[in-house]
């Protein structure tokens, strides 16, 4: 299969312009959504001005004129008007002005605000702490429903991103939906047992060997997932390859094949197109599979959706508890390497450290200083309390999409990182990745 025929839809969607949004999503202890259009300077203080509409924000730590937002070509410009508290911009205070290409976590006082680069979906709407599937995912998702008639998906995303619930989506949305929905982590099977696992077997195959039905047959009428399809075995690649294209099942020990009607979804938290480069990976499988590809957004590309996310889990807990505005803007600038799964353990217990000490209100510091970061050197700089990654754990892979999602901006994506800006300078060398100021 030719490469043209992949449809990479995540691509397609990055294609399309958008008017950037700013969305106040916290004042104080109160949840928000008010959602303004980044159209020329943006006043935001107690008296946010935007255009011709004039909004009103009750927080005594804001000045009236507090800061100004101007979207330009190439970023965010955000300037501090002389504020009384300061202005924050990803948790670090603001002297004076600068311009940020990212979307940006800006608090003034004791209101957070997200500069969000792509306003697609965005509109004013009430905050809805239960909604957490933001405009970023929801096109994602979108585009998957769109695809649900093809027989294959491929889903690359990192680990916690939210791989099952989009291949349950492809399930859910489409014509097999009647079907079983069969989960399957190509990590976890054991080295030698995947062929029988996968195929099933007969009895007297091998030793001790009975009548099995294997997962491909167990997914028959609906979907097979797939997860971390890259660590499965090459031998095994062929023969699922052959599955795809035959639509039979032949199992171990058997003679005669098995008839199976099927959608396959398969995940990686790699992208496969390195694997085939290497030659871990079959490239006719690969096309097979990569008919529709899309790539989910990890949960530091989705801030709005934290701050809802720490909401929701706050109230799972207790539903008195509220968060402090400064606990939103701390979840909301680190950068969750285990995505929500990370995110929703460390809120838990943020949650369970102010319930402790018989307070409501939950608090910064009640998170542990280590959640949301990549692993952490045993080594604290001396020079910034926060903690900074092991560069050598990260891999080629998260290190670009950081250059990626921070249109080359070094210090930016070295933030996101929780490196030195030095530090990835250094990972970059190591790991071949050009830079583009040489």
């Amino acid at each position: 299969m030719a490469n043209e025929t992949i449809d990479d839809v995540s691509s397609a969607a990055e294609q399309t312009p958008a008017t950037p949004v700013i969305v106040m999503v916290a004042t104080g202890t109160t949840a928000s959504s008010l959602v303004l259009p980044a159209v020329g300077q943006v006043g935001l203080g107690r008296r946010i001005a935007c255009g011709n509409r004039v909004e009103e924000v009750d927080d005594e730590r804001m000045s009236r004129d507090h800061a100004t937002v101007r979207w330009e070509r190439g970023g965010w410009r955000i300037t501090d008007q002389n504020s009384r508290n300061g202005t924050f911009v990803d948790g670090q205070r603001l002297d004076g002005e600068t311009v940020l290409p990212t979307d940006v976590v800006l608090r003034l006082g004791h209101t957070v605000f997200i500069l969000v680069r792509d306003g697609r979906g965005y509109g004013p709407a009430d905050f809805d702490p239960d909604q957490v599937v933001g405009p970023e995912l929801a096109r994602i998702y979108e585009q998957i429903r769109r695809n649900v008639e093809t027989d294959t998906l491929l889903i690359h995303g990192e680990s916690g991103s939210g791989k099952e619930l989009a291949a349950r989506l492809y399930h859910d949305s489409g014509p097999r939906n009647a079907g079983p929905f069969v989960p399957v982590n190509c990590a976890a099977i054991p080295e030698g047992v995947a062929e029988r696992l996968l195929f099933g077997s007969k009895k007297g195959a091998f030793s001790g060997a009975t009548d099995a039905v294997g997962y491909l047959q167990s997914a028959h009428g609906g979907t097979l997932f797939l997860d971390e399809i890259a660590d499965l075995d090459p031998a095994v690649q062929a023969k699922l390859l052959r599955v795809l294209e035959t639509r039979e099942v032949v199992p171990v020990g058997a003679t005669s094949p098995v008839v199976v009607e099927l959608g396959v979804v398969a995940a990686s938290h790699r992208e496969l197109r390195a694997a085939v480069a290497d030659k871990r990976f079959r490239d006719d499988l690969y096309y097979r599979l990569a008919r529709t590809v899309v790539h989910l957004p990890p949960l530091r590309a989705r801030k709005v959706d934290i701050a809802r996310l720490v909401v929701r889990e706050l109230a799972s807990v207790d539903k008195k508890l509220v968060a402090h505005a400064k606990l939103i803007e701390a979840c909301c600038v680190r950068p969750w390497p285990g995505n929500i799964r990370e995110l929703r353990a460390a809120v838990r217990n943020a949650a369970n450290e102010a319930i402790a000490t018989k307070r409501d209100m939950v608090r910064a510091e009640d998170l542990q200083a280590h959640v949301g970061f990549f692993v952490v050197s045993a080594e604290a700089d001396t020079q910034n309390a926060r903690p900074r990654a092991q560069p050598d754990v990260l891999d080629k892979e998260t290190v670009q999409a950081a250059l990626e999602q921070a249109n080359g901006v070094i210090s930016v994506a070295a933030r996101t990182l929780g490196l030195h800006r030095t530090q990835l300078y250094r990972l970059m060398t190591k790991l071949g990745i050009m830079r583009d100021d040489t």
